[in-house]
């Protein structure tokens, strides 16, 4: 195994094991059982990487890979043992989908550059494996998918990470270091967006229907950060 492909392994399986510990945490949250938090946290820490692999017409690596597959089971026992202790779970589940969107949108890229696709479409794909888990995860658990929350960014971090990932790719200055840099800063633009409520400019008119709008933000999911 070349030195790039072990780092690749080692970035992915970071990412897994942060996804997956959002997704059990957010089912701990919901209280919903340990094996409810198996899919969660699967979905979270796979989904992405298999939407991209299927697209890319390979086999998926969580199917082709075992090892890929321990980090959902190793984090469902943790968050079943330690999480009813942790008493910020919100801030929790946020940290953990902020450090996986950093390393999925950047393994994301590089895998589809390694695979032959131009640089827009290796972004795209970037993009996809870094939002494509959670947004699963969401959807099934019933929350309002972080990638469609107005109150803060989540798909421009993403982006970001994509871009550099491709500019160091292109430039073979992609390694290690630099890919622990790049998840660096998408951890930290998601984290301070998030504490922040840093905004994309809402739709002009009046396009987003003010009774309902109104209505939705009485709701508190878990990705909106609540008021000061």
């Amino acid at each position: 195994m070349t030195n790039t492909a072990t780092t690749l392994l080692a970035l992915d399986l970071l990412g897994i094991v942060a996804f997956a510990l959002s997704g059990n945490l957010l089912a701990a949250r919901k209280n919903i059982d340990i094996t409810g938090g198996l899919v969660l946290g699967a979905l979270a820490g796979l989904g992405g990487g298999m939407l991209r692999d299927v697209l890319l017409g390979t086999r998926p690596l969580s199917l082709s890979e075992p090892v890929y597959l321990i980090p959902p089971l190793v984090t469902t026992v943790i968050v079943y043992f330690v999480g009813q202790r942790l008493e910020r779970v919100r801030w929790f589940i946020v940290t953990f989908d902020a450090a996986g969107l950093g390393l999925f949108c950047m393994t994301g890229t590089v895998r589809a550059l390694d695979l032959g696709m131009n640089v827009p479409a290796a972004i795209v794909l970037g993009l996809m494996t870094a939002c494509g888990g959670g947004l699963l995860r969401d959807v099934v658990a019933n929350e309002v998918p972080a990638l469609f929350n107005g109150s803060d960014l989540y798909l421009l971090p993403a982006t970001a990470g994509a871009v550099l990932t491709a500019m160091a790719v292109r430039l073979h200055a992609w390694n290690l270091w630099t890919a622990l840099a790049i998840a660096a800063f998408v951890f930290a633009f998601r984290m301070v967006a998030w504490n922040l409520q840093w905004r994309v400019p809402q739709p002009m008119r009046g396009w987003s229907y003010r009774g309902i709008d109104a209505k939705l933000r009485g709701t508190r999911g878990v990705f909106r950060r609540p008021k000061r």
